[in-house]
Order: structure tokens, then C-alpha cells, then sequence
């Protein structure tokens, strides 16, 4: 499956969280569709997509949010307590855009100041060399 190939490649250079959430906008919810820790982040559910910073960035802007310290994200995530526990501090969530819209977002957390300008470009590359399995898997729903 395209989560496991992508998680492991991330996992390569660094990432210690992955998830994948689908976005349904006609019902204004996401849905995670992927964890590498299913005990803290199990598949399951849904959330309610808020209209903040982070999905005027995200998903509206359609570009990645990158956030280095956990203050730059606490503002956005209001499980950042379980974050921090899991001793990450830096996050990046990169939109999966398909026709124009935004199907989704892979979510890599790491600790603190891992998001590099080099790291994010190899990020970046990665979802973009996988684009097309991406797209095809989260389309699905």
C-alpha cells in the first residue's frame, strides 16, 4: 500500500509520527487513514475540519504548514499535550492537491527543529514522486 511505502521513506529521514487524513469537505470532516501509532492516533473517526490559520494554509492555500516548535503548532492542534508527551515538537502537514482540490494531507512529526529547508525538500519530493498513488488511495476515501 502507498501509506506503508511513504511512511518507511519517511521514516528514513527522520519522521517518528506519520499519519495520512483524507478530507471530506462536502461534510466538513477528516478522516486519518494512516498512523504509524495506532494507540495514540488510531484510524478511526472523524474530526470537524475548523476554519483556522492552519486551513487557511492548508487546505484553502493548498500549501504545506510547517511548524518547528510546538508553540507554532499548539495554537492549531488541540491534542499538542499528546504530542509533546511523545517527545515531537516539529511537525509539517503536506496537501495532497488533485484536480485543484485538496484530497488530503500527510502529517510527519519529528522533534524539535527537524524541518530543515533540506529535509523539506526531500519531504516534498517524496510526496510528489508518490503523487499519483496518493491521490488514487485517498480518492477512494
Amino acid at each position: 500500500m502507498i501509506y506503508d511505502t511513504l511512511h518507511q521513506a519517511c521514516a528514513a529521514l527522520g519522521t517518528r509520527l506519520f499519519t495520512v487524513t483524507v478530507q471530506d469537505l462536502a461534510r466538513d470532516v477528516a478522516r486519518r487513514a494512516y498512523t504509524s501509532h495506532p494507540v495514540e492516533y488510531p484510524v478511526s473517526g472523524t474530526k470537524p475540519l475548523t476554519r483556522d490559520g492552519w486551513y487557511d494554509h492548508c487546505i484553502t492555500g493548498q500549501k504545506t504548514f510547517v511548524a518547528n516548535t510546538t508553540p507554532e503548532f499548539a495554537k492549531y492542534f488541540f491534542d499538542h499535550a499528546l504530542i509533546t508527551s511523545l517527545g515531537l515538537g516539529s511537525c509539517i502537514n503536506i496537501p495532497v492537491v488533485d484536480g485543484g482540490h485538496v484530497l488530503g494531507t500527510v502529517n510527519l512529526l519529528a522533534e524539535e527543529h527537524h524541518f530543515t529547508p533540506e529535509r523539506l525538500t526531500a519531504y516534498a519530493a517524496l510526496v510528489t514522486q508518490h503523487h499519483t498513488a496518493l491521490a488514487a488511495e485517498m480518492a477512494k476515501g
